[in-house]
């Protein structure tokens, strides 16, 4: 497995645009993940982020967040779209391959599967022209996604080649979820791996969004073990998409954004002498 196929996500990191993407480009990284907001809120405008984005000659791994999208009716619905037809402007412009719409938790109760399905199967088209891809996270606390199963289940019923599924490693293995269940799941509708590692062991007692602040790089937490197999299982299933790094974390964001870069490539070190070459077999010497 090759280290371009590991990126980071600017949200990792504080500073300006610039400052972000410099800083992943200085520690070896190829690729990144924008926020739209990285660009909307850019001091000189947004058309002055899309150029240095496009100028800093890295990869974009794909645009985050399109957020309780699935379930609205009427004009919170049409509301919905128009946000939805903005960002993958967005995307078109920065070169963006993947827009990641996380499960709804708009909503105060279960939303009945065909219409969640129904809504997905329409961004899905919508994107189809600008050749952008949907990627469809579970979020523990979501009525529609909360975990990995549901939300493949979801992708499954809403049955378009442009609807994939993100897997959000902290959350996977924080539910509890058996790596059995990616067996199930074709490693072609996995369309990005988010890694991060756990900051406390006691996981469970917090509330799930203050957990998911204690976010560590992978090899630097108590679940190590954890996201490593996590990494082999996928790797041994031919998965050939990229993995982001994916970290929110107070300490790291009051840090300059060169000092967590370089953290950020060393975890991507970690996970190939701890996740890959281990399950590469022993050479046995031959028999004399």
């Amino acid at each position: 497995m090759s280290q371009e196929r590991f990126g980071i996500d600017l949200a990792c990191m504080a500073g300006s645009l610039e400052e972000r993407l410099r800083a992943a480009e200085a520690a070896g990284f190829s690729q990144v993940m924008l926020w739209a907001r990285d660009l909307a809120n850019h001091p000189e405008g947004y058309e002055t982020a899309v150029r240095r984005v496009r100028e800093s000659g890295l990869e974009i791994t794909g645009l985050q967040l399109m957020r309780d999208y699935e379930g609205m009716n009427g004009p919170a619905h049409r509301y919905k779209l128009d946000v939805a037809k903005a960002l993958l402007e967005i995307c078109a412009d920065v070169g963006a391959p993947l827009l990641i719409v996380s499960a709804s938790a708009a909503l105060p109760r279960a939303l009945a599967p065909e219409r969640a399905e129904a809504d997905l199967r329409k961004l899905a088209n919508l994107a189809v022209p600008t050749g952008v891809r949907i990627g469809f996270k579970a979020i523990p606390w979501s009525h529609t996604g909360a975990d990995i199963r549901s939300a493949w289940d979801l992708v499954c019923r809403a049955a378009h080649a442009n609807l994939g599924l993100v897997l959000d490693a902290f959350h996977f293995i924080a539910e509890g979820s058996a790596f059995g269940i990616l067996d199930e799941i074709p490693p072609d509708r996995i369309v990005l791996v988010q890694l991060a590692d756990f900051g406390v062991p006691a996981l469970r007692e917090n509330q799930p969004h203050d957990a998911d602040r204690m976010r560590v790089f992978p090899g630097d937490g108590v679940q190590s073990d954890q996201v490593a197999a996590l990494v082999r299982r996928l790797d041994g299933l031919d998965y050939e998409g990229s993995y982001s790094l994916l970290v929110f974390n107070k300490d790291y964001r009051q840090l300059p954004a060169h000092a967590v870069a370089r953290l950020g490539i060393r975890s991507v070190g970690w996970i190939h002498d701890q996740a890959l070459r281990r399950r590469l077999p022993l050479r046995r010497a031959p028999a004399r």
